[in-house]
């Protein structure tokens, strides 16, 4: 009975830290690099890992296009589009601010990409890994 009310506990510490991330933004959805990825760790309940977020970006999963396909393998440069072309603004938070400034703009952007590349949504886990080897690049 006491791991079931502990789980239970976890998993209610994670959506309020979840909560309060998003909370603590200003209207709108705003955000900031740190509170999404707070709110990623609080739903995974793992600390991140910058390294495997840069495999994770960096690999094909059995697909036809990894992150870097269209970002670059260091995407602190613009990139373009694998089949349109259309020019992709730098995805490093420190090469362009606006970046993981909007919850619901992350969230799509994060389900999209992740479908085209492994097939499936992302976990929070791999959203705070690949969120905090994007934090990590600076100038």
């Amino acid at each position: 009975m006491l791991k079931s009310h502990r789980a239970a506990y976890c998993r209610s510490a994670a959506a309020a830290a979840w909560i309060a991330a998003i909370v603590a933004a200003p209207a709108a959805g705003a955000a900031t690099p740190d509170t999404l990825l707070a709110g990623y760790v609080g739903e995974a309940r793992a600390a991140p890992n910058p390294e495997r977020g840069q495999l994770l970006f960096n690999s094909r999963h059995g697909r036809d296009w990894s992150c870097a396909s269209c970002h670059g393998a260091v995407p602190t440069v613009p990139g373009r589009h694998a089949a349109t072309g259309k020019p992709i603004a730098a995805l490093a938070p420190a090469f362009n601010p606006g970046r993981f400034t909007e919850v619901a703009k992350a969230d799509k952007w994060f389900r999209r990409n992740c479908n085209d590349v492994v097939g499936r949504e992302c976990t929070a886990a791999e959203k705070a890994d690949v969120l905090s080897w994007l934090i990590k690049l600076k100038p």
